[in-house]
């Protein structure tokens, strides 16, 4: 559903090599975990596939739609949660969320229908007439989601999803990304909540300082090694104590 092949995005001026041949391929039916420590490319990678960042070398391609080629026709497979709210605030959450759906050409009685389906789900119901300057963080956050799969895409990708939500909301949220991912579609997503991670994904990338690490099926590495925890992993590989020993996971 994704596939990212030698993606390196140069910063102008700076010179800064944000990503360095960056290869992935992520499967539809799954949840992936995008991680790396702070600077690692993870944002501008995710900028770079959803189009919002134009990149140096290499190509992305969404249900086999080159970016480059079909801008328009990648960008429409896809739902966005960025990591920072970028919402009209001066709209209400229905409006906003309408607004969304009228650029994807979603049928009047199909988003009404998801609207009062998520926001019932996320406990926004009462508030979705509200103007969005008085939501609180959290409820931000669940217009942004909501909004992203009014549409119903093929590749749902979130930035830091579970930053500001209360427990309940993380609940709904993960269980919405499985359910979505069970029907067949993609579900992307970067954190560092790295145990929501390993309970969640299918598997995991992680990379640092631009270039990708490794790869691992989670279902693998609880076979394989049962007693290394994603954390011990992502530490070992990205500066922290070796902790294989002389194995290879």
């Amino acid at each position: 559903m994704i596939e990212i092949n030698g993606l390196s995005k140069t910063y102008k001026g700076t010179g800064l090599k944000a990503l360095d041949s960056l290869c992935l391929s992520v499967n539809d039916g799954e949840i992936f975990g995008f991680l790396g420590p702070n600077g690692a490319g993870k944002s501008t990678a995710i900028k770079c596939i959803t189009g919002i960042l134009s990149f140096t070398e290499g190509s992305v391609k969404v249900g086999g739609v080159s970016l480059k080629d079909d801008p328009v026709a990648a960008k429409r497979q896809i739902g966005f949660v960025p990591d920072e709210h970028l919402l009209y605030e001066g709209l209400t959450g229905r409006q906003y969320i309408d607004f969304i759906a009228d650029i994807f050409g979603v049928d009047k009685a199909r988003r009404r229908e998801l609207t009062e389906k998520y926001a019932a789900e996320f406990g926004l119901k009462e508030r979705l007439d509200d103007v969005i300057s008085d939501y609180s963080h959290g409820m931000k956050q669940k217009v942004a989601v909501i909004a992203a799969l009014v549409h119903e895409p093929n590749v749902f990708i979130l930035d830091e999803p579970m930053l500001g939500l209360d427990p309940k909301s993380a609940y709904i949220l993960k269980k919405t990304m499985r359910e979505y991912a069970d029907s067949g579609k993609t579900v992307f997503f970067s954190s560092h909540m790295l145990e929501v991670v390993e309970k969640i994904c299918d598997r995991v990338a992680i990379i640092d300082k631009g270039k990708l690490v490794t790869v691992c099926d989670m279902q693998e590495l609880k076979e394989k090694r049962s007693d290394l925890s994603l954390e011990q992993l992502f530490l070992s590989l990205t500066g922290g104590e070796d902790v294989f020993g002389t194995e290879e996971v």
